[in-house]
């Protein structure tokens, strides 16, 4: 089977309803946190992506046992000591950033040797970053300069640490925080602002955690260690996932979307910040509080009047996955959008802002980058009419799927190359896309 799209015309107008799938680093968090859960947690909407799937199966390898239900799964876990750390295991985590270093704060009490590797791309990404802080709770950790594959032995005298949290990175504040739920005391986070769906996840299993909230931190304090009980929850849409629609719709002519039961987490919404701030026109309504949670169902139109920003700093970390087709927005809209430093996109599953750049110049658009600094020069007229081939960026899903938004948004004739990229967060997104009217080929 043929692994690329084809696209050949932009979308025509379209006035639709949509639901997308469930939001993955929830989805991640609640498959890994079920498993220390005492007894049986029931998990709805999870999404089923490959990194999701490549959770369960690591979780079943330590010796949890999962059921999948028509309407949910079963997840039965025995407790924060309650894995079967056999020798020789091997986790693959596949292309989970998440997942892998998640994990890792689980296993600092393993009794032997847990083997961890992931995909081509994962295994260039930098794993020091939680390496480091959990070898000071008495993990040995064994890795290669700091990449997959590493090896991971626990230590049954685990002492709480002192962590700061400079980079603005949930994946690192969240394995420092599963590792103090097995440290007998008090574990303290100094953390830099970022997504903080752990921290709700805990306060609703009623783990012990106290949070004072500063300017640009949080002062995160967790006495461990802890047991709790299983949980139902249900998993609300992926505001990463509803990104691409909301920007395919801003960028069509005569369109409106209403995307239902996104998690809208102020820590999420960067991307509505930003766009709104470009003059966008973005509404939240149905707004409530789930488990912690808030959610939305949200309203976008289309808009031919969008302006450049300044984008603030402090919004990086709160759209960190969105920031490519933040960047298209900036392509159409008049003036010149400002963004600074973005070094954290070139940590993800491809190096974002060299992808965005040589992207920008594929398509013609005027850019000027100095390091992490990059200045979009928008043109409202940008209509594309070439051919373009977009190939060998890692199989980076959100490179995928930016290229689709272009490809729709902007004209021309487009190859798109790994389309099974989308299995790993989005499985669904090609096929929302045609219930739009996109004609893909």
């Amino acid at each position: 089977m043929k692994n690329y799209i084809q696209i050949k015309n932009t979308i025509k107008s379209f006035n639709k309803k949509i639901e997308v799938s469930g939001d993955k680093s929830i989805s991640i968090r609640c498959v890994l946190l079920a498993s220390q859960a005492l007894g049986k947690t029931k998990l709805y909407n999870l999404l089923e992506s490959e990194d999701v799937i490549n959770s369960l199966d690591s979780i079943k390898k330590l010796g949890i046992k999962v059921k999948k239900y028509k309407d949910f799964y079963e997840i039965h876990g025995f407790g924060i000591n309650g894995y079967n750390t056999k020798k020789k295991l091997t986790i693959n985590a596949g292309n989970s950033g998440t997942l892998a270093r998640l994990i890792l704060g689980l296993l600092v009490d393993s009794k032997n040797e847990i083997k961890l590797v992931g995909d081509k791309s994962l295994s260039k990404r930098d794993f020091s970053r939680v390496t480091d802080p959990l070898k000071l709770f008495g993990a040995n950790i064994i890795s290669n300069k700091n990449n997959l594959p590493l090896k991971i032995i626990g230590s049954e005298y685990l002492r709480p640490i002192n962590y700061d949290e400079v980079l603005g990175s949930a994946q690192c504040k969240s394995s420092v925080m599963l590792a103090s739920l097995k440290t007998p005391g008090k574990t303290i986070i100094k953390a830099k602002k970022s997504r903080n769906h752990t921290e709700l996840i805990f306060k609703f299993l009623k783990i012990p955690i106290k949070i004072k909230e500063k300017k640009k931190y949080d002062n995160i304090e967790i006495k461990g260690p802890v047991n709790f009980t299983g949980f139902n929850y249900k998993i609300p849409g992926d505001i990463s996932s509803s990104a691409f629609f909301i920007v395919l719709t801003l960028l069509s002519i005569n369109s409106k979307i209403k995307i239902s039961n996104v998690n809208v987490n102020n820590s999420r919404t960067g991307i509505l910040k930003i766009l709104n701030k470009m003059n966008a026109n973005i509404k939240l309504k149905n707004r409530r509080i789930y488990k912690g949670e808030e959610l939305a169902d949200i309203i976008v139109k289309s808009r031919s009047n969008l302006k450049g920003i300044d984008c603030p700093k402090i919004l990086n970390s709160y759209a960190i996955d969105e920031f490519l087709v933040i960047f298209l927005v900036a392509a159409k809209a008049k003036g010149i959008s400002k963004f600074k430093g973005l070094s954290e996109l070139n940590k993800k599953e491809s190096p974002r802002l060299e992808v965005a750049v040589n992207f920008l110049k594929k398509i013609g658009v005027k850019y000027l980058r100095n390091g992490d600094n990059l200045k979009i020069y928008g043109n409202p007229e940008l209509v594309l009419k070439d051919n373009y081939l977009i190939k060998d960026f890692r199989k980076d899903h959100r490179v995928f799927m930016m290229s689709c938004v272009a490809a729709l948004s902007f004209g021309g004739k487009w190859k798109i190359e790994d389309k099974d990229s989308i299995k790993t967060s989005f499985p669904t997104f090609i096929r929302l896309l045609k219930y739009l009217g996109a004609e893909i080929n």
